[in-house]
């Protein structure tokens, strides 16, 4: 998968990667430079390109057949990557937290990565001995604590955000997982009434 078919939030956050170096994509994509020619990884030190001058590809060998040469500063081709198996399930984590207020499923966390969710899912749960779609809720549910306790917006506010159109079900959804309302556990953790608006 090269760049220009990439999902637009998926390069979003692997330019942001290069830009500061993060070791999140390294051993998942290769940074190439059209200007230059060259093709690195994303934890080179050498000086970050312009978004408008990237693609990005999923293997060094991709890149190098389509006319690109290895860094001679962060040597692609020499370095030992990540493992790619580790270096996978950090980039699902990370499209996870940037989606998670999306109607986000494997299937479509699949297709941003440009793979079959059987392969996605086998992967992620060897690396992380739970599912994409279990990540999917513990991130759900975090953000949904984080936004009861911090803030007074309505309950059925705080479902939309997290990828529930329905408050009842979100209301369901969250009993289920923590055995109280939403409702209730603001206040509880707030020290107010259960009356709360929903």
């Amino acid at each position: 998968m090269r760049g220009e078919e990439m999902d637009p939030e998926l390069f979003k956050l692997v330019y942001e990667g290069v830009v500061n170096r993060a070791t999140t994509y390294d051993g998942i994509y290769y940074t190439a430079v059209k200007t230059t020619k060259i093709v690195c990884r994303p934890t080179c030190r050498a000086k970050t390109p312009l978004a408008s001058n990237v693609v990005f590809y999923r293997s060094l060998e991709e890149a190098i057949r389509a006319g690109y040469r290895p860094c001679k500063r962060c040597r692609p081709h020499e370095n030992g990557p990540l493992r790619p198996d580790a270096a996978l399930a950090k980039c699902v984590d990370a499209l996870i937290e940037a989606r998670y207020g999306e109607k986000l499923t494997l299937t479509r966390l699949a297709a941003s990565l440009a793979m079959s969710p059987y392969h996605l899912q086998r992967v992620y749960k060897k690396v992380r001995g739970f599912s994409p779609q279990e990540s999917i809720e513990q991130t759900r549910l975090k953000h949904t604590r984080e936004r009861l306790l911090a803030t007074d917006d309505p309950v059925a506010e705080i479902g939309e955000s997290v990828g529930f159109g329905s408050p009842s079900y979100f209301t369901y959804w969250f009993c289920k997982k923590t055995g109280i309302s939403p409702s209730e556990f603001r206040a509880i953790n707030k020290g107010g009434t259960s009356n709360e608006r929903r």
